[in-house]
This record gives C-alpha cells, structure tokens and sequence, in this order.
C-alpha cells in the first residue's frame, strides 16, 4: 500500500503485511525447493518477489519481465537477483542502472494468436447491422472489469456519436444494465449502431479488433501493445493513479508517436470524449496515418523471443 506520504506507509495493514514478508520468503523458497524447476519467470507485482528471492537462493536462473514502460518496484528488486530481464519498451531498458540494463532485453509483450484472426466481415456476429457496414466503429474496452468513467462518457456522447459512427461496447458487469437502459432509450437506428457486451468472449476478440476502427480504453500494458501490434488509432483514458503513473506513460508513449490522443481521467466527459473522437471518425487518411504510425512501435514474436530466452536459462543449468 504505497503512498505519496511517509507517514501514510505506516498503516497496520503495512506494518503487518511489513511482518509477514519473512514467513513469505520461507513458504517461496519450500514450494521452489519442491517443485524443482529449471528456470522462474517472474512478470512483477509484489507476489513475484518472494519466489524470485527462494529461486535465486536456490540458484534456479530468473527470467524477469517488464510489461510496462515505467518498471515497478518489484521489478526493480527482481531484476538485481534475476539473469535475464525481459522489458517490453526500448524507454523501459533506459530507466535502468547500468548493472541491470546490461541483462535487458527488449522483447516487446506476448499477445494472443486470437487477436490477429478476426475478420471485420464478421460484424453481425455483434449484432451490428450490414446496412451500417460503411459506418466507422469505435471499440469501447477499460478491460476486463470495464471502466466506469470511460463507460459514463460514452453514455453521454453516445446519441452525438452514433449519428455517423457504430461502437462495439465491452463495459463489465457493473454498468451494463444502466448502459443498457440508455441504449433502450434512443431510437431504433441509432440503438441498433451500439452494441454493449458485458465481456468479449476469446473467440470474438479477434473480430472485435477487426471491426474496430477506432479504439477508446484504458492504458494498460496489454491494451497499449495489442492496439500498436493491430496497427489501431486510440483514444486512451489512462487510469489514474496507479504507481508511477505506470498507464499515462504507457499512453505518451504512442502519443508521442503519432498514433493515439490522451484524455486525461479528470477530463473524461461525454463531451471531451467526443471531441477527440470527431476527426478520427470523419477522417479515413487521419485513422491511417495515426494506425500507421502506432503499428511502427510493435515488436513482434514477442512470445516467441520470452520463450526462446527461458529455454536457454533453463537449458544451461
């Protein structure tokens, strides 16, 4: 539990979970020592480290990855006993001491195979009509839980947006029938142009993708690799505050080249949605040009290079 302010740390949920850090360690390193393993990846966040230190310990080789361009204190920590460390962003490797920017490795973030096998053709499956088919389509994700501020501004724009525009709409559980109620509302046309799914199951995410022209969500790891790798113009709404402003890096970051525009959350209405989204959905050579120059920050095999890198760790023990 981090804060800004020293004395917030010390809370009693800090100073007992400060207690339990040791019992952790101990616990790691027995289930390292009985699983035996050749090789750890660790992919960060508080939980990896006790695992990491039992590993190193026990002289088991590290595999350390980073997803994001601002890299955690876990990591941090991580990357001292680990062999590797796997970074998806070049800027990620420059925020590194010299000791360990030696062992990085720019590798870019595994994506699903899924992402790529989608066909726009395929946009009834959503429930969109084919006599809206020529309509730009803003896919609308703040994961997998939705984002509620992302989904209230949509709300409001939606009535303005869909006169010239669809949106495929994954909101989570928590707004979805109050979505679903203003969908009710509008008239039939325009109702038929926005389609709101609680969750986009694995077998349509791929189709998603494929319909969206635009992309509006949040800035998390995954998201900012998987709309770069698909070559998609974004609209990012970053999630505010989470550790070093871990999703506002992620987002300058494909702002700075070209391909996507920041609303900050503060910000995030209806009509500042709204705004951003205009001249992408009115501008085919804009949604080119921005999809293009998104598409130049992917790495690709990404899974493929992690993997390969495990393999010679553990192959050398």
């Amino acid at each position: 539990r981090r804060a800004s302010n020293p004395l917030k740390l010390l809370s009693v949920s800090n100073l007992r979970d400060f207690a339990r850090i040791p019992l952790g360690i101990v616990q790691a390193f027995r289930a390292v020592r009985v699983f035996k393993p050749n090789v750890v990846l660790s992919t960060g966040g508080y939980v990896c480290v006790p695992t990491v230190l039992a590993a190193a310990l026990l002289r088991v080789p590290v595999l350390t990855h980073e997803q994001t361009v601002t890299v955690g204190l876990a990591n941090r920590i991580a990357g001292r006993f680990a062999k590797r460390i796997a970074v998806t962003f070049d800027e990620s490797k420059q925020l590194l001491s010299n000791k360990l920017a030696a062992k990085a490795t720019v590798t870019g973030n595994p994506l699903r195979p899924e992402l790529f096998s989608g066909t726009a053709a395929n946009a009834s499956r959503f429930g969109f009509l084919k006599s809206d088919a020529d309509l730009p389509c803003v896919y609308v994700t703040g994961g997998a839980q939705g984002a509620r501020v992302i989904n209230r501004a949509v709300s409001e724009a939606a009535e303005q947006l869909l006169q010239h525009a669809r949106i495929l709409h994954q909101c989570g559980t928590s707004d979805n029938d109050e979505l679903q109620h203003r969908r009710n509302s509008l008239s039939p046309e325009l109702a038929s142009r926005w389609q709101i799914r609680p969750f986009i199951e694995r077998d349509e995410i791929g189709d998603a993708w494929a319909v969206a022209d635009v992309l509006l969500a949040r800035a998390g790891a995954g998201t900012v690799s998987e709309a770069s790798a698909l070559g998609k113009p974004v609209v990012f709404v970053p999630l505010e505050p989470t550790s070093a402003d871990e999703q506002l890096k992620n987002a300058q970051r494909s702002a700075s080249a070209g391909g996507a525009l920041i609303v900050r959350q503060a910000d995030c209405t209806g009509e500042a949605i709204t705004a951003a989204l205009d001249p992408l959905l009115s501008s085919v050579e804009q949604r080119i040009l921005m999809g293009a120059a998104h598409a130049k920050l992917a790495t690709p095999n990404a899974a493929e290079t992690i993997a390969n890198m495990l393999v010679e760790l553990g192959a050398r023990e």
